[in-house]
C-alpha cells in the first residue's frame, strides 16, 4: 500500500536511535514498519547502530567492526543529549524477535568507506535470513550499491538510497558536459573506484560534513579538494594535534 509509515531509527524521535525505547514506543501505535541502522561486528554478528564510528552514538570508541558483539553490549547507547542512555544497542535477532511479523523492517547497510565491508555485512544478513519466516518482511537498504548487489542477487528485497556511488562515469560525463568542474560526495562513500573515476575525468571531489578527528582521517586518504565542517577551528586543532594536517595559520601576536 503507498503512504506506509515506517518509523526511521525505530523512532528516533522516541528516545536513542535504534533503541528499546524507541521501539516500544513506536510499536504502542499504528504502524506499517520500521528502518533501523546495521553493522557487522568484529565475531560475525549484526548490531542496530547508526554510526558505525562508535564514539558518535554510544559510550564507547572506535568501529563497530573492530569490536566483538559481547564488548558492544557493554556500552550504552547515547541519548539526544548525547548523555548515557542506559540502554545497549540491540542486535538485528532482537529486533525482529520483538516486532510482529506483519511489520516490514528495512535494514540499512551502514559502513564508513568501505564497500567491502557493506557487501560482507549484506552477504551477513542474506545467509542468516535466507530460511527464515523473517526474510519476507526483510528489506535489505544502502548508500552503497556493492550492498544492494549482494542483497539482490540472494533475491532479498532491497533498495538503493540514492546519494549516491552508482554510475560515477555517468555523473562525471554529464558534469563535463555541463561544465560542473566538481562534485560533493558523503564522506562515507568515498571508496577509492569512486574517486578516482570522477578524478580520471577532471572532476574535483569534495565531502559533506566531518565533525570528528576520528572520520576525518579516514576522509583525508581520499584527499578530497575541501572538507565540509561544522566546527572548523576545533577540528583543524585536533587535526593538527594528530599530525593529520600541517599548521598553516599564526594568529596575530597579542598587541
Amino acid at each position: 500500500m503507498a503512504g506506509d509509515l515506517i518509523a526511521h531509527r525505530l523512532g528516533s524521535a522516541y528516545g536513542p536511535d535504534n533503541s528499546e525505547t524507541a521501539l516500544r514506543r513506536s510499536l504502542s501505535g499504528p504502524l506499517e514498519g520500521l528502518e533501523t541502522d546495521v553493522c557487522l561486528t568484529a565475531d560475525g554478528e549484526l548490531v542496530l547502530l547508526h554510526n558505525p564510528l562508535l564514539s558518535l552514538g554510544t559510550t564507547l570508541s572506535g568501529w563497530a567492526h573492530e569490536r566483538t558483539l559481547e564488548e558492544l553490549l557493554e556500552g550504552s547507547l547515547l541519548g539526544p543529549d548525547c548523555e548515557p542512555a542506559d540502554e545497549p544497542p540491540l542486535t538485528l535477532e532482537q529486533l525482529l524477535h520483538h516486532t510482529p511479523l506483519d511489520l516490514i523492517v528495512q535494514v540499512e547497510v551502514k559502513t564508513q568507506s568501505n564497500p567491502e565491508l557493506a557487501r560482507r555485512t549484506a552477504a551477513a544478513i542474506c545467509r542468516r535470513y535466507a530460511c527464515s519466516p523473517q526474510r519476507q518482511r526483510l528489506e535489505v537498504i544502502s548508500f552503497h550499491t556493492s550492498a544492494c548487489e549482494v542483497a539482490a542477487a540472494a533475491r532479498f528485497r532491497t533498495r538503493l538510497v540514492i546519494w549516491a556511488d552508482y554510475a560515477p562515469e555517468v555523473l562525471a560525463g554529464w558534469a563535463l558536459r555541463h561544465g560542473v568542474s566538481g562534485v560533493k560526495v558523503e564522506h562515507f562513500l568515498l571508496s577509492d573506484e569512486l574517486v578516482g573515476r570522477l578524478r580520471a575525468a577532471g572532476i574535483t571531489v569534495s565531502t559533506g560534513t566531518v565533525n570528528d578527528v576520528e572520520l576525518l582521517e579516514k576522509v583525508l586518504h581520499a584527499q578530497p579538494r575541501c572538507i565540509t565542517t561544522d566546527r572548523p577551528h576545533e577540528l583543524r586543532d585536533d587535526a593538527i594535534t594528530r599530525g593529520l594536517l600541517p599548521v598553516r595559520y599564526e594568529l596575530p601576536a597579542a598587541a
